[in-house]
């Protein structure tokens, strides 16, 4: 059979196997410096094992490992599928597998020993970002080389929100990672004070709209429809959520730094924009779960489709928090405190966990030949200790959140500080331990997945699924 008649599966497969692999890297890393604040000596007085060095590496794992791992793979998926042709270049396919693992072994080996950038979610040293910007440009080139030869004549809505995301990812990249060299491991950054920190939020926060949100709601657009066997339920909302979406979230960045330098107007519009941000996040989140119209009785027997509804629950929860976070008066209460950490896991754990582990299930049996995961008991196993390791995560973070802001606000009549801050730490300590074990269980879930892709792909065959002659509106 002519190669250039089927599907470029191989390269959909090494990513997938990867966000698998990562994704238990990453929650590991994430559950060790959990259990690191609540008993410190976990560090063993290493270096290399300190909280400092470890968190954005755990960051870094689970965002860009996991994550984009898992957004190559569904997005090289849907995009020959929906465009019914194969990839643009197959050796550029492999050249962003092979390009991103060596981005993600050099994170593993600098961040530990302590060479950083000291931006958020921008850590890595400009030599790797240089690579980063390489492989980046390799995947739109493949991507949107893809979407150009298409055999239909419309662009399916997932690729729309896989294109924004692949495009805002190669703005964001290169302005905020604009840096002067002092040596091989060590820059600065090239814009300096509150300029500096206004492009890292506004990179920070889009990254934040970009990757884990326009590029997920790639995954929604297409594998919820297929998993439900419904279409989506307004195709003509999903063209406005994704317009909506994509010119709100671009302003919003500013409300990161609040009771900061920054411009009190810049501030003011950041919570303006963070607030409107709502309606086409909403619209989304309703979009979605309508298309299960009909066909709610599936998520009695298919957890598959459990893990995909449950995420965009998260979704929606998280899109309300965030602007209600972005109001100033209540900011003020949440800011440094551990509030903001239920917010980013919940969004992180429900919404982007949850939609990539559906989506990569769904992928994998139509990877390796099979009707089927090797155990969808293991699945539904896998969803509700997740579930249950997220609601204790969230929970736990907002009470010790709530608890510290009103702490760090109480004074005496005097005016001095009711409380010092080692007694504010001091209260948080059941809480972290009760983080630790919501996490310890939503790592658990993901070994589980593990050993179900393990059982899943070992008797696996090599699949060529032929592109179609007949073409229907978008399969």
């Amino acid at each position: 059979m002519d190669i250039a008649l089927n599907y470029n599966y191989k390269v959909v497969k090494q990513f997938t196997i990867a966000t698998v692999v990562w994704g238990v890297v990453g929650m590991l890393l994430g559950v060790f410096i959990a259990a690191q604040l609540a008993w410190p000596a976990l560090n063993f007085d290493i270096p290399w094992l300190t909280y400092g060095r470890l968190r954005p590496l755990h960051t870094n794992a689970v965002i860009f490992a996991f994550g984009i791992c898992g957004l190559f793979a569904t997005s090289y998926y849907v995009v020959q599928r929906t465009c019914q042709v194969r990839l643009f270049s197959d050796r550029l396919a492999a050249f962003t597998f092979w390009g991103w693992q060596l981005v993600l072994v050099s994170a593993v080996i600098t961040l530990p020993m302590g060479f950083t950038r000291g931006k958020e979610y921008a850590e890595l040293e400009w030599p790797i970002t240089i690579l980063i910007a390489i492989v980046w440009v390799a995947y739109a080139v493949v991507f949107f080389g893809t979407l150009v030869k298409r055999k239909v004549p419309h662009i399916y809505v997932a690729n729309w929100f896989f294109g924004a995301y692949i495009i805002a990812v190669t703005l964001l990249h290169v302005v905020n990672g604009a840096s002067m060299p002092a040596s091989l491991t060590k820059s600065y950054s090239a814009y300096s004070g509150v300029q500096d920190a206004m492009i890292q939020w506004w990179y920070g926060h889009n990254a934040v709209g970009f990757i884990l949100t326009a590029g997920y709601l790639g995954m929604v657009y297409y594998f919820i429809p297929k998993q439900a066997e419904r279409p989506v339920y307004s195709y003509r909302l999903s063209i406005v959520h994704f317009w909506a979406l994509i010119f709100t979230y671009m302003w919003a960045g500013p409300h990161h730094l609040l009771y900061t330098a920054l411009p009190d107007w810049t501030q003011s519009i950041g919570m303006v924009f963070s607030l409107i941000l709502l309606a086409p996040s909403w619209g989304g989140m309703i979009n979605g779960m309508m298309t299960l119209s009909g066909a709610w009785h599936k998520l009695r027997s298919d957890p598959i489709l459990k893990f995909m509804i449950v995420s965009l629950s998260f979704y929606g929860m998280a899109t309300f928090e965030g602007p209600m976070m972005a109001i100033k008066t209540v900011n003020s209460l949440s800011h440094y405190t551990d509030w903001g950490i239920a917010h980013v896991h919940a969004g992180a754990l429900g919404w982007v966990g949850f939609i990539t582990m559906g989506s990569i299930y769904y992928l994998i049996p139509r990877l390796s030949g099979k009707k089927e995961m090797w155990s969808t008991r293991l699945i539904d196993t896998h969803f509700w200790v997740a579930t249950i390791g997220i609601v204790l995560y969230i929970a736990s973070m907002w009470i010790a959140g709530v608890m510290q802001g009103l702490m760090w606000r109480a004074v005496n009549a005097d005016g001095t500080l009711t409380y010092t801050f080692v007694e504010g730490v001091k209260a948080t300590y059941p809480y972290y331990v009760i983080r630790f074990g919501g996490g310890l269980l939503y790592l658990s879930g993901m070994l589980m997945m593990a050993y179900n892709t393990f059982m899943t792909m070992r008797e696996g065959i090599a699949v060529q699924a032929r592109i179609p002659s007949l073409l229907p509106a978008h399969v």
